[in-house]
């Protein structure tokens, strides 16, 4: 038997608003941004049919053990595992999912606000003043006040969304950012397989030159699959937890998986083609949406709209990840502490925005400030991304596949037996002996080489 819901807590109030919503949570800068550099630093199709094989083997199962959680615990992350497992030390992993959530909305709301600066000099015609890029970009970020007012709106945005609850702010948000964010990427899609010699770029996406594939490159496909997709971050098991007891959750895990992966495509769509038309590394790394991507535009007839239009979409896509950090924090604070939702939501704003300030100001005042040989923004990433995220999803896959009975777990997915789940036994076993080997490695080689992008 499923565990009796929570009657006084918001639900979703559709199955478009828990796709928008939760996709939106999966779809950020890592799709749009980090997704087409980490491919072109790995030989391209080649990487991106291991990626596809990732997510299907790997995201679509760790994200359906995390609706389960969510869903069956009807709380926050902390509150779900606190209340599957009484009297046992498996709230840890809830607890690990709030501080995730929390330090990367602190650092992630400083990039998150680069793209507003951006859209502003995509209007202004900034990116045709003549000035090399690079020394914008870097003047930019090393300023001690700009990027952190950019920041401050940013989070100022995300409150504003939040503070609405699940049904009246999340989901009625997201069905109108998702939408917006698909027009903007297909806006640009056709833009970019227009230009001259974009072929080579789509056949560079899409033709695998096998020779390139290294244990090394599937490491970094697993990597990308499993933090593309906002696994271990506590995120998806709050949202679920406002799922409906009828929503098909194996099917929303497919949906929300392949949302995410053709957003990631398309964004190769659009990156790529460009990249080739005008002659530029496509292993740029994360310098190519600050630095590349605006030389192209500043070349590119029309440029300032086609570079209004990326950098709107970059934003919107970390918008609704910003949301469901935040979400993910308000939840804890406000179910746990029995404070008001408006309270929760000012009381994590501010001392996130404080984490962020710092994070913000170790590109410029602060950059010779080093913790562990790292700049405080360079830390915050490391630990969230490195150890906070593979240990978060390990410790959830272990969870579903080993300490919940066999019953309890297809009771949830199978929608208390009114479902027909013949994939069962096989997501059993990946979440059991595939998934935790998987996470391991992933954890183990981003801890001893550095991050898997």
């Amino acid at each position: 038997m499923s565990l009796p819901g929570n009657a006084n807590r918001d639900n979703f109030g559709s199955k478009f608003g828990i796709l928008a919503a939760a996709a939106g949570s999966a779809v950020g800068l890592g799709n749009v941004w980090k997704f087409p550099y980490v491919t072109g630093q790995n030989g391209g199709g080649a990487f991106l049919l291991i990626y596809l094989a990732c997510v299907l083997l790997l995201g679509v199962s760790v994200m359906l053990s995390e609706f389960s959680i969510g869903r069956r615990g009807q709380r926050n992350v902390f509150g779900s595992f606190k209340s599957l497992a009484p009297n046992t030390p498996w709230y840890f992993a809830g607890i690990m999912g709030v501080v995730a959530a929390f330090v990367i909305l602190s650092f992630y709301s400083a990039v998150a606000g680069w793209t507003l600066e951006y859209i502003v000099h995509s209007v202004d015609g900034s990116f045709h003043s003549g000035e090399p890029l690079s020394n914008a970009f870097n003047n930019f970020i090393t300023h001690p006040v700009r990027p952190i007012l950019w920041q401050l709106v940013f989070m100022a945005l995300t409150a504003l969304i939040v503070v609405g609850g699940v049904k009246n702010g999340i989901e009625k948000y997201n069905k109108i950012l998702m939408p917006l964010l698909v027009i903007f990427l297909l806006i640009l899609c056709v833009r970019a397989i227009t230009l001259p010699n974009s072929v080579e770029g789509l056949k560079f996406l899409f033709t695998p030159d096998f020779s390139k594939i290294t244990a090394k490159t599937v490491l970094f496909a697993m990597g990308q699959a499993f933090f593309s997709l906002s696994l271990g971050m506590g995120a998806l098991i709050t949202y679920s937890s406002y799922f409906k007891k009828t929503e098909n959750l194996g099917i929303t895990a497919i949906n929300v998986s392949i949302a995410d992966t053709v957003i990631a495509v398309l964004s190769g769509v659009v990156i790529f083609p460009a990249v080739f038309a005008f002659h530029i590394e496509p292993s740029a790394g994360p310098s190519l949406v600050f630095i590349t991507l605006p030389e192209i535009f500043r070349q590119m007839p029309l440029g300032s709209i086609f570079g209004f239009i990326f950098f709107a979409l970059l934003a919107v896509a970390a918008l609704t990840s910003t949301v469901s950090l935040l979400e993910v924090v308000v939840a804890y604070f406000s179910e746990e502490f029995k404070i008001t939702r408006k309270k929760s939501i000012i009381i994590t704003i501010i001392f996130a925005s404080i984490l962020g300030v710092f994070a913000s100001l170790s590109f410029g005042p602060l950059s010779s400030v080093l913790i562990f040989k790292k700049s405080i923004f360079d830390l915050l990433d490391f630990v969230a991304s490195n150890v906070l995220l593979p240990l978060g999803g390990l410790l959830i896959v272990i969870f579903v596949g080993w300490y919940m009975t066999k019953r309890d777990v297809r009771d949830e997915v199978s929608n208390g037996g009114t479902l027909n789940v013949p994939f069962f036994p096989y997501f059993r076993f990946i979440v059991r002996f595939i998934a935790p080997v998987a996470i391991a490695a992933i954890f183990i080689y981003s801890i001893f080489y550095g991050s898997l992008g």
